[in-house]
C-alpha cells in the first residue's frame, strides 16, 4: 500500500463542498471515483480542510492509499483524465510516509477571500468573487482586522453547525489589500472554525462600508454570541490556497 499526497485545484460551484454527501456531488467523491476508475480500488480521500458548497481551492492538500503499483506522475495524469469534465485538477502527486496525514499533520492553513468592489455586474469573476457595489475602504478594513489577530474565543464568527470541540482559536494573520477593483482578505491559522473566515470577512465589509468601525468589530468578537455577527460573506469568494506541514 502506497500513500500519495495530492495537490488539488477545483472550482467549487458544481459541488456541495469537499466532503462526500448523500444529496449531491462533492469534490471528494469526484476524486475517489477517478481513483476507482484508474485502479479498481475503493478508497477514502482525506484532505487538509473541508470546504463548503461553492468554495474553491487553488492548492488543497489531500492523501489517498493505493495498493496498485503506479508511479506518482502516471497517477496524476490518469486521475486528471478521469476527472473530466469536472472542474477539478490534480496539480501535483507524490509519495509520502504512511504516517503522513493531510489533515492531522497540517500545521497551518491559509485562505484568501476575493471581493470585487464595483457597480457593474461580474462577468469573468461571476461565481468566483463577492461583488460589493458600495465603495469599500480597504485600509479601514485592514486596520480593524488586526483586532482579531491572536488567541480569541471566536464563537461570534462560528457557524451553529460547527463541530469543533472549542471556539477558541489562534488567528495568525488577517490582511486586507486592494488591487484596483479587487480586494483580497488573507487569513492564516493552524485551523479555523466552520464559517470563521466568511464571518470575519462579512463584518470587515461592514467596516469598509462605514456601517461598522473597529470598536464594533471588537464588540462583536467579545460578545461571543453568533447573534452579534453583522454579516456572513457568501461562499463564492473563498479560496483554500495553502496547507503547511
Amino acid at each position: 500500500m502506497t500513500r500519495f499526497r495530492l495537490t488539488v485545484e477545483f472550482d467549487g460551484r458544481p459541488f456541495m463542498g469537499w466532503q462526500r454527501q448523500a444529496h449531491g456531488p462533492s469534490v471528494q467523491q469526484a476524486i475517489e471515483d477517478a481513483v476507482h476508475a484508474v485502479t479498481g480500488e475503493d478508497v477514502v480521500l482525506h484532505a487538509a480542510g473541508r470546504t463548503d458548497a461553492g468554495v474553491h481551492a487553488t492548492a488543497m492538500a489531500a492523501h489517498v492509499d493505493i495498493a496498485k503499483a503506479i508511479a506518482p506522475f502516471r497517477l496524476m495524469e490518469a486521475l486528471n483524465a478521469k476527472l473530466k469534465p469536472n472542474p477539478v485538477a490534480i496539480l501535483a502527486c507524490e509519495t509520502v510516509p504512511e504516517d503522513w496525514h493531510a489533515r492531522f499533520s497540517c500545521i497551518g492553513r491559509r485562505y484568501i477571500y476575493r471581493i470585487i468592489n464595483r457597480r457593474p455586474p461580474l462577468t469573468l469573476d461571476a461565481g468566483r468573487a463577492w461583488r460589493i457595489a458600495a465603495p469599500l475602504d480597504a485600509d479601514s478594513m485592514h486596520d480593524a482586522a488586526q483586532a482579531l489577530i491572536g488567541l480569541h474565543d471566536f464563537t461570534t464568527f462560528r457557524s451553529v453547525h460547527c463541530q469543533s470541540a472549542s471556539p477558541v482559536k489562534t488567528l495568525d494573520r488577517l490582511d486586507v489589500r486592494r488591487m484596483g477593483d479587487a480586494i483580497e482578505v488573507e487569513a492564516a491559522a493552524r485551523s479555523f472554525l466552520h464559517h470563521q473566515v466568511r464571518s470575519m470577512v462579512g463584518c470587515l465589509a461592514l467596516v469598509g462600508r462605514g456601517q461598522w468601525n473597529a470598536a464594533d468589530l471588537v464588540a462583536a468578537r467579545d460578545a461571543r454570541d453568533r447573534a452579534a455577527l453583522g454579516l456572513n460573506a457568501p461562499p463564492e469568494g473563498l479560496y483554500f490556497v495553502e496547507a503547511r506541514y
